[in-house]
């Protein structure tokens, strides 16, 4: 194995697995820390899907060190930390802290820092985030619901959350090439910097920047800083060249999908399939406190719908999360949403159902955990960033598309079953 990758939640560490099979390496995905005998196979790649994006920043520092360790001693040579290409986090952290925390592990005297992710119109210019043509903080991520993202500029929000220097690789050396970042990144290492936010405009940009960093030890970022990073063990004759990819073999079963995610994406694509005929049940959080929703009412209702691809979805407008979340509390009004999900997959996959769609990360991370998935073989690309997957232990084997909530196009929830068939 060469590159071992530490991702801070379930749907953003498919994408980093994704984008790193796309460019020729072998990949697994596995659902948390693995244990020491866990088998690998033939990885040249591993990715360790954790959920430490939100909670405290001393527990997602644990986890993530435990994951690294168990990264390096399988052979590791380089780690990446991925997290949101939107930055997700709070002025505390957790991003800042567990990147301080595996570069101290490494003993990496500088790390860069790039969540620029062009196909999904994720860029970097002076440091600032867009999303597509708005800044970060004028964007919908201002009203997420876990991680308001009201400050654009990265330098910025990294250094609140860190006690290292942070500094700035900006368009112009970027722009030059992989020579002229290298030399931005040594008068960093001068400066005293640790990190440093790394501007990205094009995937050209992204190429030349993971050319630059062939030999940091650590690289953090969206999944998009990881498409420069194969091609460095290529010239270096570890890594053969690239082949076909490999058919994917999907289990025939019945199918639904699932949605927890309240970004306007995943709401976008809920009108869609709505408005195509998709039967939709909406499900309350207040309801489940109450009782009047549950888990096994929601899978009977999946079950009886006369339709290939039933959806049920918690996802609602900024100002419903918000009343839900004064009634029941924040923390609480996810807790109950994911819960019922999870458990509604659960009777689903016993039921004959071997085909789901899950939006949003926190939804994705507790219905793998709840259907008790250890590892995910990568499938074919639905959009930038959303592949499908297939489980490799589960009995019987189900299929996922796990999607990040901001992540697809509106029509996404209408295609994803195309590749399928």
């Amino acid at each position: 194995m060469f590159l071992g990758a530490v991702a801070d939640d379930l749907t953003g560490a498919t994408d980093l697995a994704l984008t790193l099979s796309r460019e020729g390496m072998r990949t697994v995905q596995v659902v948390g820390v693995p244990p020491a005998d866990f088998d690998l196979g033939d990885a040249e790649a591993v990715v360790v899907a954790l959920k430490s994006r939100t909670i405290p920043a001393v527990e997602a520092i644990n986890l993530s060190l435990d994951a690294a360790r168990a990264l390096l001693n399988a052979g590791a040579e380089q780690i990446i930390f991925k997290y949101c290409s939107t930055f997700d986090s709070t002025p505390q952290g957790n991003i800042g802290p567990v990147a301080e925390a595996l570069a101290d592990l490494l003993d990496a005297p500088l790390a860069l820092a790039c969540p620029a992710f062009p196909a999904n119109g994720r860029t970097v210019y002076q440091g600032h985030l867009f999303v597509g043509p708005m800044l970060l903080s004028d964007s919908p991520m201002k009203d997420h619901p876990l991680t308001p993202m009201t400050d654009a500029n990265l330098v910025r929000v990294l250094q609140r959350q860190t006690t290292s220097q942070v500094g700035l690789v900006p368009f112009t050396a970027v722009d030059e090439g992989s020579d002229a970042i290298a030399g931005a990144f040594d008068e960093a290492r001068a400066k005293g910097d640790r990190f440093v936010i790394v501007d990205a405009i094009t995937d050209a940009h992204l190429r030349a920047i993971g050319r630059a960093a062939r030999d940091m030890k650590l690289i953090t970022g969206g999944s998009g800083i990881a498409i420069g990073l194969p091609e460095n063990f290529r010239r270096a004759g570890k890594l053969a060249a690239k082949s076909a990819d490999a058919a994917f073999d999907a289990p025939v079963g019945r199918a639904a999908i699932l949605a927890g995610s309240c970004s306007a994406a995943t709401r976008r694509q809920i009108g869609v399939a709505i408005a195509a005929g998709i039967p939709a049940l909406k499900i309350d959080p207040i309801a489940i406190a109450e009782g009047r929703t549950t888990a096994a009412g929601v899978a009977d209702w999946l079950a009886s719908v006369n339709h290939p691809t039933p959806l049920a979805y918690s996802s609602a407008e900024p100002d419903e999360v918000r009343a839900a979340q004064e009634k029941l509390g924040r923390d609480r009004a996810g807790e109950l949403v994911e819960h019922l999900l999870a458990e509604t997959a659960m009777a689903l996959h016993r039921n004959g159902f071997s085909r789901l769609v899950v939006a949003g990360g926190e939804t994705s991370g507790a219905v793998v955990n709840g259907l008790g998935i250890a590892a995910l073989r990568i499938g074919p690309e639905i959009d930038p960033g959303v592949p499908w997957t297939r489980s490799l232990n589960a009995h019987p084997a189900i299929a996922l598309a796990l999607k990040s909530g901001n992540f697809g196009t509106d029509d996404f929830f209408l295609k994803a079953w195309d590749l399928l068939r």
